[in-house]
C-alpha cells in the first residue's frame, strides 16, 4: 500500500496561522528527486511566489468557526493553494493568457520553460490530492471528512468549476458578451475555487447544511468582488502595483464588467455583493470578525 508520510503536525503549535500555512506548504515541498529536481524547483518557484494566501486563510477561518483541528485546517487549504498555484502557472502559459509576470516575477514558463511549467502545474494538481488524503489528514478529520473534502476540491477545479469556467473566459476572447455570462465565468473561474476553500473549512468541522450554504453564499459573493475588483485594478493600477502586466484584459480582449459597465457601476455591484457576504456569515455562532473584514478588505485592496 503506498504510503508518505509528510510530517506537517510537527512543531507547529505556537506558529501563527500565516507561519503554519508557509510550514505546511515547505513540508508538501519538501520531497525531490535528484533526476527531475528541475520540476520541483519549478513547483516550488510558484507556490513561494508570494501569494496572498487567501483560500488557505479562509478555509482556516471557517475551520475555526467550526472548532476543527487546527493542523487538520492547514492541510487542507494549502491543498486548495497548490491547486490556485497549479491554475496560475497555466494561466500564464503562451497557449492561455500568455503573461511574462506574476507576482512581480517572471512567470513560471519564462523562468523555467513552457515543458516544465505544464508539468509544474500538473504535478501541484496531484500533489494537493495526495497532501489531503495523506494518513495525516485522515487521521485528524477522519476518512468520511477527508473524503467529502477530496470531493468538494475535485469538483469545484474541475470541468464545472475553475476550468469550466476558464473555458468560457476564452471563448470569449474577440466577442461581446453579456453580464449573466461575464457573472458565469467569474463564479466559475475565481469563485469556485474561493468556495472549495470555505466548504472544505466546513467540511471537516462537521458544518451542517444551513452552514455549508452559508459559507458558499459568502464565498460566491467575495469571489465575484475579488474578480471585479480585479479587473478594475487591471485598468487602473500600473504593472508594479499589481505584480503582473496590467491592460492584459483589454489586450487579450477579454469581456469583464468593467468593459461592458464601466468602472463606477461595477464598483456599486461589488459592494453590494461585499454586504451579502457578511450578511451571509449570521448564522455562524462564532467570531467572524475576520471574515467580515477581510471582505471589506478584498472590495478596498489595491493590488
Amino acid at each position: 500500500m503506498y504510503n508518505k508520510t509528510f510530517g506537517f503536525s510537527s512543531s507547529s503549535i505556537m506558529l501563527t496561522d500565516e507561519e503554519l500555512i508557509e510550514h505546511t506548504l515547505n513540508k508538501a515541498l519538501a520531497h525531490k528527486s535528484d533526476l527531475y529536481d528541475v520540476l520541483w524547483d519549478s513547483m516550488e518557484y510558484s507556490v513561494k511566489a508570494g501569494g496572498k494566501r487567501v483560500r488557505p486563510m479562509l478555509t482556516m477561518e471557517f475551520a475555526k468557526l467550526l472548532k476543527a483541528d487546527r493542523s487538520a485546517a492547514a492541510i487542507f487549504g494549502c491543498g486548495v493553494e497548490l491547486i490556485h498555484t497549479y491554475s496560475l502557472i497555466h494561466d500564464d502559459l503562451p497557449c492561455m493568457d500568455n503573461d511574462d509576470m506574476r507576482r512581480g516575477k517572471p512567470s513560471n514558463h519564462i523562468a523555467f520553460s513552457e515543458d516544465t511549467a505544464l508539468l509544474a502545474g500538473d504535478a501541484l494538481q496531484s500533489l494537493a490530492f495526495e497532501i489531503i488524503l495523506s494518513d495525516e489528514a485522515i487521521s485528524l478529520v477522519g476518512a468520511e471528512n477527508a473524503a467529502k473534502a477530496a470531493a468538494a476540491l475535485a469538483h469545484f477545479c474541475g470541468a464545472d468549476g475553475m476550468v469550466g469556467g476558464q473555458v468560457i473566459d476564452l471563448m470569449y476572447e474577440d466577442k461581446s458578451s453579456t453580464e449573466e455570462v461575464i457573472t458565469k465565468i467569474h463564479l466559475l473561474k475565481t469563485a469556485a475555487l474561493i468556495k472549495a476553500a470555505c466548504l472544505i473549512g466546513c467540511i471537516i468541522g462537521g458544518a451542517d447544511d444551513e452552514k455549508l450554504k452559508a459559507a458558499a453564499k459568502y464565498a460566491e459573493c467575495i469571489g465575484l468582488t475579488f474578480q471585479i475588483i480585479d479587473d478594475i485594478l487591471d485598468v487602473t493600477a500600473t504593472s508594479e502595483e499589481l505584480g503582473k502586466p496590467a491592460g492584459s484584459d483589454a489586450e487579450n480582449s477579454k469581456s469583464t464588467l468593467v468593459s461592458l459597465l464601466g468602472i463606477e457601476k461595477s464598483r456599486e455591484i461589488a459592494e453590494k455583493y461585499t454586504k451579502e457576504a457578511i450578511s451571509a456569515l449570521s448564522v455562524f455562532d462564532g467570531d467572524t470578525e475576520f471574515l467580515e473584514n477581510f471582505a471589506v478588505k478584498l472590495l478596498n485592496r489595491r493590488n
